[in-house]
């Protein structure tokens, strides 16, 4: 077997069953970082093609498939993954190192996967893989978050999988190609991908379990599998018109969150959701052009995010906390991690000359030239949303606003590295935009830098950074306290539950009161019968046991009568 039939997500399984064998410091950490640059070598030197097969259960197994699509996902993932590992050089926990191994190498196999039962095996490794990243905070409650987490990741594989199954039945093919939602395999399909990509009343899993893991861990976690929800939903349900409208409802309540929450790691969680609502817009959308602007918009949400989880995670590592109430004047002595997520905040604003702008215009010019009136305000007000709750909340209570009294030192060197490579990137795809435009799935021609978008985008981003500063002013702005805000889950993990049990003790006290009064009477009329027909009575002289058999029946048939009840 030749080194590129060698499936992409086995090197990373590879350097995971290594990982505890080697010496943990630079040996191990040059490893991790080794490998996602093998692989991605491997991938852009390969043609398109399918690559490795194998034979199970009767199926042909695609176990690498690689086209222009498949492509930008996986450069992008390993990058994430380098990344990742270069923030994470000071872990010497072999748990969180084996878990991101893991978790990346599934997330580029299902990328890769040319068959959905392939994707299934991959879709539930990233679930499994990513929840350690979460207990390995040590917490109970990382470990009770880690559980739900795991019951929904591991829930979406088995919808996956059964839906899989009933697409083989109504199609005889295990493809994974786009698909249309005309049957109830499709749909359940669509639905486990919806579950990971947080679509709407299925997204509270997001900033429930991305907060509560441990630094390095946020930052792996928030590249792989959100993004690999919208790869398989741009590969199966790419113009699939729901998707337009679903999509549209992500970009704008996660914003109204994001503004009164006090955790900031939340705050990015939220962010992260209003993001994908962006890409799943261009997925419904599903021309060419639209398609290219999800795949431009995943690949830069993936580096400007993980940049801010990086500098708010060197703000956790070093204060020991992530919350607004309990920051601010940190730029006194963490200026460099100050700039870095200022350089963030400006590419996830979609500033000119900032990633951000190069990647989201082609979704909003799409969503217009295709007459998505609506759509495209909603797009617009969503971008606002975004400055003021990443663009500005972020750096501000974090770095500025009051003075919390903090002074930590500066973030390590290797963190540091890490911020300043993703920043430096996030510079270069704003000012370049034609280094990503050529690897993107289909040929791009498209001009970000019109003088009438530059000067539109900028009139928006001016007047919404004067809206926040005027309701800071007055003191409009919701203020950063201490707080617990009650989302959709509240519904199914407190209320359902609280009524479920209150209305099963209801029925509970009525059932009793009921039973105790019917066998109460049924009492009351078998020592009758009995004083009747007793030992001394009539019955009994004719038919010794009767006075037994009698009482048995009442009995029986007072047990039957409670059951019927």
């Amino acid at each position: 077997m030749g080194f590129d039939q060698i499936p992409a997500a086995f090197y990373f399984f590879a350097a995971a069953l290594a990982v505890p064998f080697i010496p943990k410091g630079w040996p191990r950490g040059a490893l991790m970082l080794a490998i996602p640059i093998l692989v991605a070598y491997n991938i852009w030197q390969m043609g398109f093609g399918t690559f490795a097969t194998m034979p199970f259960m009767g199926f042909d197994l695609e176990l690498m498939r690689v086209d222009s699509l498949s492509r930008v996902f996986t450069l992008i993932f390993c990058l994430a993954a380098f990344l990742g590992n270069l923030y994470a050089w000071h872990l010497k926990d072999t748990v969180q190192q084996v878990a991101a191994l893991l978790y990346a190498g599934s997330a580029i196999g299902a990328c890769l996967a040319g068959d959905l039962i392939t994707l299934f095996f991959y879709w539930e490794g990233t679930a499994l893989a990513s929840v350690f990243l979460i207990w390995a905070r040590g917490t109970q409650g990382a470990y009770n978050t880690g559980m739900r987490y795991l019951l929904i990741q591991i829930g979406s594989g088995v919808i996956l999988i059964a839906g899989v199954v009933l697409f083989y039945r109504e199609s005889g093919s295990i493809a994974f190609e786009n698909m249309t939602l005309g049957s109830l395999g499709t749909w359940l399909i669509f639905l486990s991908f919806g579950i990971k990509a947080a679509f709407p009343l299925l997204h509270n899993w997001l900033q429930d379990s991305y907060p509560a893991a441990t630094v390095t861990g946020t930052v792996i976690l928030s590249a792989f599998t959100t993004k690999l929800a919208i790869y398989a939903l741009a590969r199966g349900f790419a113009g699939t018109e729901i998707l337009i409208y679903i999509g549209a409802i992500m970009t704008l309540f996660p914003i109204f969150f994001a503004e009164i929450e006090n955790d900031l790691r939340k705050v990015l969680a939220y962010s992260l959701n209003n993001q994908l609502g962006f890409m799943v817009v261009g997925v419904g959308i599903g021309s060419e052009m639209a398609l290219n602007g999800t795949a431009a918009h995943a690949f830069v949400h993936i580096l400007y995010k993980a940049l801010l989880f990086m500098s708010v995670g060197a703000v956790l590592f070093r204060t020991g906390t992530s919350k607004a109430s309990e920051l601010g004047g940190l730029y006194r002595t963490m200026p460099i991690t100050a700039t870095f997520c200022l350089i963030g905040a400006a590419s996830i604003s979609a500033f000119p000359l900032f990633s951000g702008f190069i990647a989201k215009s082609l979704i909003l010019s799409e969503a217009a030239y295709k007459h998505y009136d609506f759509i495209w305000l909603i797009l617009v007000f969503a971008s606002a949303g975004v400055l003021s709750h990443s663009g500005i909340k972020i750096p501000f209570f974090t770095f500025f606003a009051h003075d919390s009294g903090k002074r930590p030192a500066e973030a390590p060197a290797h963190m540091l590295l890490a911020m300043g490579i993703t920043a430096a990137l996030c510079i270069f795809i704003g000012v370049v935009p034609n280094a990503l435009y050529s690897i993107l799935p289909y040929a791009v021609d498209y001009e970000p830098y019109t003088i009438a978008h530059v000067v539109g985008q900028l009139q928006l981003l001016l007047f919404a950074l004067l809206a926040f500063g005027i309701l800071f002013r007055i003191g409009m702005h919701p203020p950063e306290v201490r707080a617990t805000n009650l989302d959709t889950d509240w519904l199914y993990r407190k209320m359902a539950p609280s009524v479920v049990l209150t209305c099963a003790r209801g029925v509970a006290i009525i059932w009793t009161y009921c039973a105790d009064l019917t066998l109460s009477k049924l009492w009351k009329l078998t020592e009758r019968l009995y004083r009747t027909h007793g030992p001394e009575g009539r019955m009994a002289r004719v038919w010794p046991t009767g006075s037994m058999v009698l009482w048995l029946a009442v009995i029986l048939a007072a047990a039957l009568l409670v059951n019927f009840i």
